[in-house]
């Protein structure tokens, strides 16, 4: 999804793209490699291929709705100070690590800016509601006729 937008082959560009109406500047998003936790053996303990993202949505570039919305969402990667956090640490080299990290912060983002429709109350038609009062008094006759037997 990002890894076409984003290149981490040479070095990194100006631009990050969200969406085709949102991009971020290169130096709103600070990285850095930190060392993954639990089992890989000697690998893990030598290399630091977990990345840590921190996105710092008031000092970004984006537009206050959008800053309003992604503040408002109650996710626990979003400190008191208004950074986002992220840890990447899925897979077993820096550079996956990388492209997973910006593509979280990509889906956040949009997920944040998506407004949903608000619900109007319907209310059923004339012919569904006879139909529903049908059904009940057939349903009732059918259990009466289950009683007791006099003769």
């Amino acid at each position: 999804m990002l890894s076409g937008h984003y290149r981490f082959f040479t070095q990194r560009p100006a631009m990050i793209f969200i969406s085709n109406s949102i991009s971020l500047d290169d130096h709103e998003v600070e990285m850095s490699a930190i060392r993954s936790q639990g089992a890989g053996g000697q690998n893990v303990n030598k290399v630091s291929s977990a990345i840590h993202l921190r996105f710092d949505i008031n000092a970004s570039s984006l537009s206050d709705f959008y800053k309003q919305r992604l503040l408002e969402s109650k996710d626990s990667r979003i400190t008191k100070d208004g950074v986002l956090i992220i840890k990447a640490q899925q897979f077993r080299t820096q550079e996956k690590n990388k492209i997973d990290a910006f593509e979280r912060l990509q889906q956040f983002i949009i997920e944040a800016t998506y407004i949903s429709k608000t619900r109007r109350p319907t209310k059923p038609s004339k012919n569904a509601q006879r139909k529903r009062t049908d059904q009940k008094t057939q349903r009732g006759k059918t259990k009466s006729l289950r009683g007791k037997v006099e003769f």
